[in-house]
């Protein structure tokens, strides 16, 4: 797997598609970072990591709203073969501000509130809204 930022936003959209109340995949510090946004900003109700003996998987709990995903849209931004960055002052506003960018920046990774706060730039890794 060449993307696995690109194969967690689509196995989340896919599940949502089908109305499923979870869904699982590997697990990477990368994406847990990711998950906790997505689940600090309101898209997803949780998410537990699974450890086995040889991996670990995590469970991410889908959150619906009259029967409609909470999460209308997830897209990846910074690909393996063509990563994208910003500086400070160009950091994006998803939806004039409905929705939420997520950046890794040498801070962690945070939303693009929180960069324009901290006056930091990075590699933009997805929008959601």
């Amino acid at each position: 797997m060449t993307d696995p930022i690109a194969d967690m936003l689509t196995r989340i959209r896919n599940a949502q598609m089908g109305r499923h109340e979870s869904v699982e995949m590997p697990a990477s510090r990368l994406k847990l970072d990711v998950l906790r946004i997505l689940k600090d900003e309101g898209y997803i109700k949780d998410f537990r990591v699974k450890r086995e003996a040889t991996r670990q998987n995590v469970r991410v709990w889908l959150k619906y709203a009259d029967k409609e995903p909470v999460l209308s849209g997830l897209k990846r931004i910074s690909k393996p073969g063509c990563r994208v960055y910003v500086g400070k002052d160009n950091i994006p506003k998803v939806l004039s501000g409905m929705g939420v960018a997520v950046l890794s920046t040498s801070h962690g990774v945070i939303t693009g509130r929180q960069a324009r706060r901290l006056g930091v730039g990075g590699e933009v890794l997805c929008f959601a809204w």
